[in-house]
């Protein structure tokens, strides 16, 4: 095999430093492209809301039961009847009822002849006794015997007046107009009335006029005010949404698993009686509302021009303020001192500073060449990360978050 020279080994040097050339110039750098997301200040709506779950229910129900114990002879009612205030609904047996009220009046009729006898007596008494006749002590004694008499009478027409009482509690009659939702006796049964008083009926006043009681979180307790919108579905009526408002916010506070709740009642008109007592209500109550205000996304707001992204020629025109909004004019980034207002984290109003229809910068992409990055302006390095009021991350209608000032 021949050896090879000097030259040789010059010449393939030569050719390789030319082959790496060729590489670099060729294809060694990719040129980067900028692209620009733009977003349009403009008219809009700001809402903020947080989720719950409740139950509706009437917003008047009553419980009837007895005050009597017996045996109930009569219903007239049954789950759905329609009744009207002072309509007899069911009746107990009388039988009892009706010789204690018997007896009592043999009491009665018995205090009154021996408070007849004990007057006469103390009449004579006192007769004798200004005659001098008998002794002070039996005079007194007399006039005593009279007034224990005259006491057992009125005892005597109270036990009858109470005997008259509970025979009438042996018709029940209904408290309200309304619908019978529950029925806990049947004909037949025995009802006690000793210590607790005895669930015959539940009685709901409206069914048109529905509530929900939802359970609110400790965190999100604070934004719930009364007169709030509030919009809820129930699982019977998957397509269909309900709309109330916040009636009250009570104070009591429910802590179950060392968890805080507090109880929300919301007006849930039932026109078209949709709504039944006991249904799940997956409840939004808007915290915060604001129509037709000027608003820009909220990421507009956090969007920095940098040295990098610009292109030759292009410039920065900064200004002075706490919240600015950026607009590409020509070759100039041109900054906007702006106020701003309310926020739910995705879009933010702007009091002040820009013209409503002007397109801001939102956020950037790099793509291509040795800076191209697979995330946006919240990973790139060229854009400093938000701090201060700049940090803005609250999502609405997730968590219960109240609306914040910038």
């Amino acid at each position: 095999m021949k050896k090879i020279g000097k030259k040789g080994w010059i010449a393939i040097g030569v050719i390789g430093v030319i082959l790496i050339a060729w590489f670099f110039l060729r294809g060694g750098k990719k040129e980067e492209k900028v692209s620009f997301e733009m977003a349009k200040v403009e008219n809009g709506k700001i809402q903020t809301s947080i989720t719950a779950t409740g139950t509706i229910e009437p917003v008047t129900s009553v419980t009837v039961g007895t005050q009597v114990s017996g045996i109930v002879s009569h219903l007239y009612v049954d789950y759905n009847s329609v009744v009207k205030k002072g309509q007899v609904i069911a009746e107990l047996d009388r039988t009892n009822l009706i010789s204690e009220l018997n007896t009592a009046k043999a009491n009665l009729t018995s205090a009154q002849s021996t408070a007849n006898y004990e007057l006469s007596n103390y009449n004579r008494y006192k007769t004798l006794y200004e005659k001098g006749l008998v002794s002070a002590d039996e005079y007194e004694s007399a006039q005593l015997s009279y007034q224990k008499a005259k006491e057992q009478v009125n005892t005597s027409r109270e036990s009858v007046r109470k005997a008259q009482t509970n025979l009438g509690y042996a018709t029940i009659t209904s408290p309200i107009d309304g619908v019978i939702l529950s029925k806990s006796v049947e004909e037949g049964q025995t009802v006690a009335a000793s210590f607790n008083t005895p669930e015959l009926f539940v009685i709901a006043q409206d069914l048109t006029d529905m509530r929900v009681i939802a359970d609110i979180d400790e965190a999100d307790i604070g934004g719930v005010k009364e007169g709030q919108r509030v919009s809820f579905t129930v699982d019977a009526f998957p397509d269909d949404t309900f709309e109330g408002h916040v009636t009250q916010v009570r104070q009591e506070a429910t802590t179950e698993s060392n968890v805080v709740t507090y109880e929300v009642v919301i007006s849930a008109p039932n026109a078209d009686l949709k709504l039944k007592p006991g249904l799940t209500a997956n409840v939004t109550i808007f915290t915060l509302e604001k129509d037709s205000v000027l608003t820009v996304p909220s990421k507009a707001l956090r969007f920095i021009p940098n040295e990098a992204l610009l292109k030759k020629g292009e410039t920065i025109d900064d200004c002075e303020g706490l919240h600015k909004l950026w607009t590409k004019e020509g070759n100039v980034f041109k900054a906007h001192k702006v106020e701003v207002g309310t926020t739910n984290g995705v879009v933010t109003e702007i009091v002040s500073g820009i013209a409503p229809g002007t397109e801001v910068l939102a956020d950037f992409d790099i793509s291509g060449g040795e800076m191209a990055m697979p995330e946006q302006q919240g990973g790139n390095p060229f854009m400093p990360r938000p701090g201060g009021n700049r940090n803005n991350n609250n999502k609405s209608g997730q968590g219960g978050n109240t609306p914040q000032r910038r």
